[in-house]
């Protein structure tokens, strides 16, 4: 795997200059890679044609052969993602770190591999095609690996066995419908996506998914019958009831995909135009991944937030809440704060709707409301079991609440969440659930309310001059934003076209101390609470979120999209 040094005799390097010259100005306008359409001008043989170019570009140039005889490395860049881009990590025979890639011109290929592999590696170029073929064959091995693995859960399970998801088991199934079903699913889980909608018009079906919590249209499905047949495929595979299109349904299945087991949880809900469905995806493994590394600095938060978060989660007893809409991470916060106070000499006992990550150490119920085990008797029940800090997924009743402020009272630490705007929001909540005001006021060291901003692409994102009518909408004047460095990304293959990738998490923290707990007692207007807050030094989502637009990070239209415009 040696850098060639001379051109092919019928390709002299300033032809190869003109020639690339050419394919530039032509992918600009047709929007085709540089690299396809070089070599359609080269005319030269597949492997000859690498070379030329790897000799331009001074990098090595490898053959099949060289891909087959070293060992790829998907720790450090995983399958789906070397799917994606085209490319395969590898050890050479010298234990040198490779990364093979299908097309050198690509800036946007360069960029992302220099902020994911965290490693020194040599960048090669070897054909397309043979990257492709390489990765097909590593995916053989996986789906191999994949029926031993099977045929040993068969065994343990009493003959249990998840459908496997490929590429190969794709092409290979007769159905159309069934195709077209597992090409959703597969495409999904290569798109990160967190969710997959299936809506119904009049006449389509169209198919969504969400990633980095926005929906995106994928695609849709012309036809009311095979609609309705894709409808009944994904009840069969949740052992829902086929006939009935009346009611709401929920369910559940799994898939092997990509060397593990893919939870789906399944609703399905009867529309004007038939019946819709949402698949939301739990790919606990990658979870697991995530938790191994999982901390409260790595989620985003501001430093002050920081801090102050940490010392509310190493408090000896009280309640800390975490609160927000779904999908805003209280969840994956309450995690990261749990795995942190995770040091042994403690019991840590969970329950939770379901159990998304699994925590070494801890003690993790699952709420089970058709045997009758609900959040409140599960709490209760928590409470004889001697914990010294207990996580409650989600507060949803008056019962549950009762328990929860009583366990924080009687010396308990308890972390949970409850769905609230804001953090003054919280207060009205629990008022309403029947809780006294003194009483949690009593127990609450401190809430958090958390939103996720997207970020905008690294790749593509580029300066840009506000808008007056946004700034505006946005309640604010041009004097304030004089130094606000506005950015926004214009869309590429690395966001999908979105202009973001990736999403930062913001809060506003609210510490209780006896002034604040008095007013609230006192149930005094919350715009006095939130004065008396700000001057303690509180900083508003609306305000943490404003940074990110003066950073670059972020844009107008997104913190517009997730926090209130005051």
């Amino acid at each position: 795997m040696n850098a060639v040094t001379e051109l092919p005799q019928a390709l002299t390097r300033e032809r190869l200059l003109t020639l690339l010259a050419q394919a530039r100005l032509q992918s600009s306008s047709t929007g085709k890679r540089v690299v396809e359409l070089l070599e359609e001008s080269c005319g030269l043989p597949a492997q000859a044609f690498v070379e030329a170019v790897a000799a331009l570009l001074r990098i090595p140039a490898l053959s099949m052969a060289d891909l087959q005889a070293a060992t790829p490395v998907f720790e450090l860049v995983s399958f789906s993602e070397a799917m994606q881009h085209e490319c395969v990590p590898m050890r050479a025979p010298d234990a040198r770190l490779i990364l093979a890639v299908s097309d050198p011109f690509d800036p946007n290929l360069r960029a992302w591999a220099e902020e994911r592999v965290q490693q020194a590696y040599t960048w090669s170029f070897a054909h397309r095609l043979d990257i492709a073929a390489c990765l097909a064959s590593q995916e053989r091995n996986m789906r191999a690996m994949d029926t031993m693995l099977a045929e040993e859960s068969r065994t343990a399970t009493g003959g249990e066995v998840v459908d496997d998801l490929s590429l190969r088991t794709i092409s290979e199934d007769s159905s159309t419908v069934v195709k077209l079903v597992n090409s959703t699913l597969y495409d999904a889980l290569g798109a990160g996506a967190s969710d997959i909608h299936l809506e119904m018009s009049q006449a389509a079906m169209v198919i969504k998914y969400r990633i980095d919590g926005v929906l995106a249209s994928i695609g849709s499905v012309k036809g009311a019958d095979i609609a309705e047949q894709i409808i009944s495929r994904i009840k069969v595979m949740s052992d829902l009831d086929i006939a009935e299109r009346r009611v709401p349904q929920d369910g559940r299945f799994k898939v092997s995909a990509r060397g593990r087991e893919i939870d789906f949880r399944v609703s399905i809900m009867p529309s004007i135009f038939g019946e819709d469905a949402v698949l939301r995806i739990l790919d606990k493994q990658s979870l697991v991944d995530e938790v191994n590394g999982l901390s409260l600095h790595g989620l985003g938060f501001d430093a002050d937030i920081l801090v102050t978060f940490r010392r509310l989660c190493n408090e000896p007893y009280g309640m800390v809440l975490v609160t927000g809409p779904t999908g805003s991470g209280k969840t994956t916060s309450l995690y990261a704060a749990v795995s942190e106070i995770n040091h042994g000499r403690d019991k840590i006992i969970t329950i939770e709707d379901p159990v998304e990550y699994q925590l070494p150490g801890v003690l993790q119920i699952p709420v089970n409301e058709k045997k009758g085990l609900t959040f409140a008797r599960g709490l209760r029940s928590i409470l004889r079991h001697d914990p010294d800090k207990i996580m409650v997924g989600e507060i949803r009743d008056a019962e549950t609440a009762q328990i929860a402020v009583q366990a924080a009272l009687t010396g308990h630490l308890v972390f949970t969440t409850v769905h609230a705007n804001s953090v003054f929001d919280v207060i009205g909540r629990f008022t309403h659930m029947g809780v006294e005001a003194y009483s949690l006021v009593s127990a609450l060291n401190g809430v958090m309310a958390q939103r996720l901003v997207r970020l905008n692409c690294p790749h593509c994102s580029e300066k840009v001059d506000p808008d007056p009518q946004l700034l505006s909408e946005s309640n604010l004047n041009p004097d304030e934003v004089s130094g606000f460095d506005f950015r926004a990304g214009r869309g590429c293959g690395q966001c999908r076209g979105s202009g973001y990738r990736g999403r930062n998490a913001i809060a506003e923290l609210l510490v209780l101390n006896d002034k604040l707990r008095e007013m609230i007692v006192a149930k005094e207007p919350v715009s006095a609470i939130k004065e008396a807050a700000r001057s303690r030094g509180t900083r508003f989502l609306r305000e943490a979120a404003i940074e990110l637009v003066r950073t670059g990070k972020t844009s107008l239209q997104e913190i517009n999209r997730v926090t209130f415009v005051a």
